[in-house]
């Protein structure tokens, strides 16, 4: 027996756990973390910080890892390289995890129990407390080398997206790819409500550019497989792309500040510092009586909208239509806009992808739906049919059918054909408004009167005149007042007008709100 005296109380364990808490701290090492700096990268532990409130974060599996010991002395602690908890943002709570590529490359690590990734604690946390979840993704995954701990490899799905797919249906999800993430972390990034990446810093790919040479052939880097400019404005695989990780972290707030903690609640509403009364006279203006000019649907909208408050989600892709989160009166609205700048506000294949998640995650998170519609159509030609322009574009008016916000049309210009359809609410009051300066049909009249008439035109002694004559016809039927007359629209407004008629009928429609909160009958947003 040793002559030692027992310890007094339990100092000797408290001091081992002050160790293991150093080592979880010092994350890979201080010249993991120097080469982690050097490429323009915060750690994990410092894009936490960044992201929550300060003194917010309680770290949960901090001691997971791999010890070191001599005999049954603890030496030293790698830690697993996966660091999350629970925090806040703006007072909220909010679950936030992410990979430590300070340590393997961030790749996945096996326990008792995962940690993050698809199917980890972090994700049943945020279940469990029906909590916004974010995604702070650093990391490539699985290895093959870990078939030789194994011995075996691992079948598809054994740890699959079942939660992750169920999250989409019940709590905020966002992503952050802050590194170069592929496999099962870029497949995380897909499944959520609203992603974004760093320029210059971050990746997102099925498979890096080794697996695409020893595959393809190709030789390509990791910016032109999966940098911003291919995933943000070319793909929209990732949403948003901010110029600095501090730049992310704001716009993360941001994005949470509209949406409800789960779809058990409403959105959040703010005091609206911005009067309801506003009639901005440049709305009077704002569109050409020429129809073939353009105008600027941007300001449009921020002359309708509560001042500073439009997040645009998806700015650079899908860029014939705009898909904003704005408040009015300090309610949370979701703005969907043409924009006549491109394509003259056709709708083309990626801006039905576009509108197609932003409505299905508004209709989740019960905020109503501002329509501003000036849309000729869906794309035509070669190229457009090519793309499956019509299929998606169908879609698009399928997700719009099945929606159960409240919905608001606003026809500013021209709604026709099926893209016209899917701006409408169906499952409501199916309430339109439109301003004087609106056109609607099955076609537009110029390229409908073409083939309606082509046989009386082709034999017209003049056939340009003709058209002509036949339009102008047409075009005096068209009035939108003619359509009022019939109370075919709701109601025909001064464009001045726009905001406190809109303020009035969302304030309107909050009681409906509250008595339909609760998961939708769909099972959630598709990625």
């Amino acid at each position: 027996m040793s002559d030692r005296p027992p310890p007094d109380g339990w100092t000797p364990e408290v001091d081992e756990l002050e160790q293991r808490r150093r080592d979880a701290r010092g994350l890979g090492g201080a010249e993991a973390v120097a080469r982690h700096h050097e490429r323009g990268r915060l750690t994990i532990r410092e894009r936490i910080d960044g992201l929550v409130d300060k003194g917010s974060f309680r770290e949960v599996g901090t001691l997971a890892g791999q010890g070191k010991y001599d005999g049954a002395t603890l030496r030293s602690v790698t830690p697993a390289p996966y660091v999350m908890g629970l925090a806040s943002i703006d007072g909220r709570p909010v679950a936030v995890g992410g990979e430590d590529f300070t340590i393997r490359g961030g790749s996945s690590w096996s326990g008792d129990r995962k940690k993050g990734g698809q199917g980890g604690f972090i994700e049943d946390m945020a279940a469990s407390y029906r909590i916004p979840l974010v995604n702070l993704i650093d990391g490539s995954g699985g290895s093959v080398t870990s078939i030789n701990k194994r011995g075996h490899s691992i079948f598809p799905g054994v740890h699959g997206f079942e939660r992750s797919v169920e999250l989409l249906g019940k709590i905020p999800v966002v992503s952050a790819v802050l590194g170069t993430a592929a496999g099962g972390p870029a497949g995380r990034a897909i499944l959520s409500h609203w992603s974004v990446m760093v320029d210059g810093t971050s990746q997102v790919f099925a498979a890096g550019p080794p697996v695409v040479e020893r595959s393809l052939g190709q030789k390509i880097s990791k910016e032109d497989l999966g940098g911003p400019p291919i995933a943000v404005d070319h793909a929209g695989t990732i949403d948003n792309r901010a110029d600095s990780e501090a730049a992310c972290f704001a716009e993360i707030r941001r994005f949470l500040s509209y949406m409800p903690s789960n779809v058990w609640e409403l959105p959040p509403a703010v005091a609206a510092g911005d009067p309801v009364d506003r009639c901005d006279e440049e709305l009077l203006r704002i569109v050409p009586r020429d129809r073939r000019k353009p105008y600027n649907m941007r300001k449009l909208i921020g002359h309708i909208v509560d001042r500073g408050s439009i997040f645009e989600i998806q700015p650079t892709y899908g860029k014939a239509l705009i898909t904003a989160l704005a408040r009015m009166n300090g309610q949370v609205v979701g703005i969907v806009a043409n924009n006549p700048m491109v394509y003259a506000g056709a709708m083309d294949v990626k801006a039905a992808r576009k509108q197609i998640h932003f409505v299905e995650t508004c209709d989740c998170f019960h905020i109503p739906l501002v329509f501003l519609v000036d849309v000729p159509g869906f794309m035509v030609g070669k190229d457009a049919e090519a793309a499956a322009t019509l299929r998606d574009g169908m879609r698009a008016v399928y997700v719009g059918l099945q929606a159960t916000v409240p919905t608001y049309t606003v026809v500013i210009r021209k709604c026709y054909g099926m893209a016209g359809m899917g701006t409408t609410e169906k499952n409501g009051l199916e309430f339109k408004i439109a301003w004087p300066s609106a056109e609607w049909g099955s076609l537009p009249i110029e390229g409908g009167v073409a083939a309606a008439f082509r046989r009386e035109i082709a034999a017209a002694d003049d056939a340009r005149q003709r058209e002509r004559q036949l339009e102008e016809e047409l075009r005096a039927l068209a009035s939108p007042f003619r359509t009022a007359e019939a109370f075919g629209v709701e109601e025909i407004i001064d464009p001045r007008e726009t905001r406190p008629y809109l303020c009035r009928f969302i304030d309107a429609a909050q009681g409906k709100l509250r008595t339909t909160v609760g998961p939708k009958a769909k099972y959630g947003v598709r990625p």
